[in-house]
């Protein structure tokens, strides 16, 4: 069975939020990648977002807490609403893919399911309800 965990948007204060939950909660981060971590020639980042969060996990007994600042070009978050998205961690490609297909059926796919520049299988949708969705399927690492 799939997990769901919820992930939370910031413009530009997500490690400041997440050092606060993890204060509250406890636990652990799990997983801390900033932009400027994956810059390469094909993803270039400068050096006002270098440092912004892509992606924060702070584990919470078995549940998890995830989050990220928004690219500036991607424009502002609006704090009172389409703030947070639900992420999926699949247990396999197919289960991915399944729960990407039906859940998206009649929305807007975002970002379609691919292999990730982080090393996971991942995708990125508004269903026909408006709620946005994110699916996730860990690669085997070698």
């Amino acid at each position: 069975m799939a997990i769901i965990n919820p992930h939370i948007n910031f413009n530009g204060n997500a490690e400041e939020a997440f050092q606060f939950y993890k204060s509250v909660f406890g636990g652990d981060f799990s997983t801390i990648i900033r932009f400027k971590d994956l810059s390469s020639d094909d993803f270039q980042v400068s050096e006002k977002e270098a440092e912004k969060v892509m992606h924060i996990a702070l584990s919470i007994g078995e549940n998890t807490l995830m989050g990220n600042d928004v690219p500036e070009f991607m424009g502002r978050v609006n704090e009172n609403e389409s703030r947070s998205k639900i992420s999926i961690s699949a247990k396999s490609r197919e289960e991915a893919d399944h729960l990407f297909q039906g859940l998206s059926a009649g929305g807007s796919i975002e970002v379609p399911m691919n292999d990730s520049p982080w090393g996971s299988y991942f995708g990125m949708f508004r269903d026909k309800f408006g709620i946005e969705w994110m699916v996730n399927f860990e690669l085997k690492k070698d």
